[in-house]
């Protein structure tokens, strides 16, 4: 039986420096939704704060009130909606990166889904990024360590059995803080 794998897509920023919600952002919505989906993911849940959106078909859409408080508010409510649905793997990614396509996340689901961890990090060159691959026996340790603005990411530097996921050859991974 194949596991249920919920993408997280992280949308919830004011997008200060951008200048708008990104969420917002003509396309990027449905180029990540996209990619969540043809890369594998069974549900896909989309977490805003700052701007409401309709839900894309198929999408369930999570509110987070507290999304001022950075990402973490945005992580916990993305792996609670994950754990109501009784996903066994959660795909966070964020609305910020349209160049990250269906063949990323693939590429670092198949080996969280083949690792001992369950735990995956796309690459990009010697850079971290998006999208990060968390099994569910990690979801209580990742939500007791996050707070402010700072999502998994420490939880993963902490541990020795992430795979590193190398994808600059499919994308640059960088994520847009500023227009043009």
């Amino acid at each position: 039986m194949t596991p249920r794998i919920a993408g997280v897509l992280l949308a919830a920023g004011a997008g200060r420096r951008y200048g708008m919600p990104k969420v917002l952002v003509d396309g990027w919505l449905d180029i990540a939704v996209t990619a969540l989906r043809s890369g594998g993911c069974t549900e896909v849940i989309v977490v805003v704060g700052a701007a409401a959106v309709p839900a894309p078909p198929g999408v369930t859409v999570v509110s987070v009130p507290d999304w001022q408080e950075g990402l973490s508010a945005s992580v916990r409510a993305g792996l609670t909606q994950a754990e109501r649905i009784d996903a066994a793997y959660a795909v966070l990614h964020v609305v910020d990166t349209p160049d990250v396509g269906p063949a990323v996340i693939a590429r670092v689901l198949k080996r969280a889904l083949a690792s001992g961890s369950g735990l995956a990090r796309a690459y990009f060159g010697a850079r971290p990024g998006h999208p990060v691959v968390i099994a569910r026996r990690h979801w209580p340790t990742v939500l007791a360590s996050i707070s402010g603005d700072h999502g998994a990411g420490a939880y993963l530097r902490a541990r020795g059995d992430v795979e590193v996921v190398d994808c600059s050859d499919l994308a640059s991974g960088r994520d847009i803080d500023e227009p043009g």
